[in-house]
């Protein structure tokens, strides 16, 4: 029962993240897409107030005239004053309930990474991974913040500010894959950017906008770096978007997140995913950029790595002519079947079976069975990437060898 509960309330949880992401992201683009598409006013303005821009627009039947005022706007502001704010909250909430469902709860078998390169991290604990994960978000915010308070704290280095967080977030990148399971670097580098996206609405673009409207509200001047500092918050969080859903998916694709060059794979994504944004947001200014050809180059480079052929040795003779006199298995290059089913009843049955015996599954993950021949031959492909990889079984918990690795991967269904 405790199973079925869990699974439930993954369904629920995962409903929820993805609904309050795309309210939040929604709103932002448009947003976005309202700032870079304003136009200087018709006519003469009124000197009381403080009118940068307009933008007409048609949709669902009707029309629009949205007007821009950065602090002396000439309407009260009241309860109807509308906040953006719970959206991006409930993404970061209903995402870190997640987190700790998946992953936290089962940290031996997502999180912790014995075949990591670094000896330290090779020897945690799920205890240990799971404070590690923790530690990550919470040290991936601060230094993000600390950029920003430092290099471009009144917002005349701004340029050089986007550098240093790519900078970061490629370092990010870089330990995570290091240090976790390869689809948990990949979804904590994606949560280390939703950390900085949602602090930053809750540390400095709400707060800011507070401070103005009790200033308005009191006949007072607001302080323009309040708005100053939302706008280049919210900026930041405009390109982090796109690579963010990209790492958020990410999970289903063991081709990226299982290669060797996983943080550099990594990096990649997240660059492209910025610049397909940064076409969005020039395009709206009305200019023609190369961004989106650009990010395209860049993709294609990454369908190189990863498509690209690897030197796979063989088993050696006399390890096979050993293994068949102790009727263990069989040659590697001969069409039997029954050697790989061997394998895969020791070593992944476990969890990809009608009835999983393995603690934490209700049902085989992402409904792959290789109870019998047949579910087996079906999947053969699947098999034989994941297990070539080293992917799978995760955190290789079931003690995989090498040359049954080699022996599956040379297997011709």
């Amino acid at each position: 029962m405790e199973s079925y509960l869990t699974e439930f309330g993954n369904l629920l949880l995962r409903w929820l993240h993805v609904i309050a992401a795309i309210a939040w992201i929604g709103e932002s683009i448009y947003f976005v897409m309202l700032d870079n598409s304003l136009t200087k006013p018709n006519g003469e303005k009124d000197s009381r107030y403080d009118l940068i821009g307009e933008m007409s627009s048609v949709h669902g039947g009707g029309f629009y005239h949205n007007q821009k005022y950065l602090t002396h706007p000439p309407f009260p502001l009241d309860e109807k004053l509308h906040w953006s704010f719970w959206k991006s909250y409930t993404t970061w909430l209903s995402g870190f309930a997640l987190f700790c469902l998946l992953y936290l709860s089962n940290a031996s078998v997502y999180l912790v990474n014995p075949a990591s390169p670094w000896a330290w991290a090779a020897v945690l604990t799920p205890g240990e991974a799971g404070v590690a994960a923790l530690a990550l978000l919470i040290v991936g915010w601060l230094l993000y913040d600390e950029l920003c308070r430092r290099i471009s704290p009144e917002m005349q280095r701004d340029g050089l500010l986007s550098v240093a967080v790519a900078i970061l977030m490629s370092g990010v990148a870089y330990f995570s894959s290091h240090v976790f399971q390869g689809r948990a670097a990949f979804l904590l580098t994606g949560a280390v950017m939703a950390t900085c996206m949602s602090a930053n609405v809750f540390f400095w673009i709400i707060p800011g906008q507070r401070r103005m409207v009790k200033a308005l509200n009191s006949g007072e001047q607001p302080n323009p770096l309040d708005g100053k500092r939302g706008k280049q918050r919210s900026v930041h969080n405009t390109y982090f978007t796109l690579p963010v859903v990209f790492l958020m998916i990410s999970n289903h694709y063991a081709f990226a997140y299982s290669n060797e060059a996983s943080w550099f794979i990594m990096t990649l994504f997240i660059l492209a995913g910025a610049l397909i944004r940064q076409y969005f947001v020039l395009r709206h200014q009305g200019q023609n950029m190369l961004t989106l050809p650009a990010a395209s180059g860049i993709l294609l480079f990454v369908i190189g790595m990863i498509a690209a052929p690897t030197d796979i040795k063989t088993v050696p003779t006399e390890t096979r002519s050993s293994n068949s006199n102790n009727n263990k298995s069989l040659p590697a290059t001969s069409n039997n079947i029954h050697m790989v089913s061997r394998i895969l009843q020791e070593r992944c049955v476990s969890c990809h079976s009608a009835r999983p015996t393995q603690v934490g599954f209700s049902a085989a993950p992402a409904g792959i069975l290789l109870d019998n021949d047949q579910d087996i031959q079906r999947h053969h492909i699947k098999i034989k990437q994941v297990v070539a990889s080293k992917y799978m079984p995760l955190a290789n918990l079931t003690k995989m060898s090498d040359e049954e690795r080699l022996q599956i991967s040379q297997w011709a269904p």
